[in-house]
């Protein structure tokens, strides 16, 4: 299952900036997805469940957007649905396709929690109890 690798390193991405940051916690993290991967959303799902633990991210919330597949014919122009096989063939003329999007995993953005949010919180929380 290599949506676990694929966790792993997403979670690199975050932490990193979140630490460029100087941030506490990782609250979400939002990526997106294109169609045409070879990743199971709820495989990637249940993979940064399991290796988000003791991270930044332990507590972050993963919203996945799913890129549709877009693709273009030379010939026809954009095709709804392409014949997909070993290779994308449009079904109007028989040409190979551009996948014009739906290729894509890329890290969206992050939010962060950082020390200055964290203290401000906690001298707020102060306040409203005296």
């Amino acid at each position: 299952m290599h949506e676990i690798s694929i966790a792993e390193s997403i979670i690199d991405i975050a932490e990193a900036k979140a630490r460029e940051q100087k941030s506490l916690c990782i609250q979400v993290i939002k990526i997106r997805l294109g169609q045409f991967t070879t990743i199971a959303r709820e495989a990637l799902e249940f993979a940064f469940d399991v290796v988000s633990q003791g991270t930044l991210a332990d507590h972050a919330r993963l919203e996945i957007e799913i890129v549709t597949m877009v693709v273009n014919c030379v010939l026809c122009g954009p095709i709804a649905e392409p014949v997909r096989e070993l290779c994308l063939i449009c079904p109007k003329c028989g040409l190979s396709l551009t996948i014009i999007s739906g290729e894509e995993l890329q890290v969206e953005y992050i939010e962060v929690e950082s020390v200055a949010e964290r203290e401000q919180w906690n001298e707020s929380l102060s306040k409203q109890m005296y």
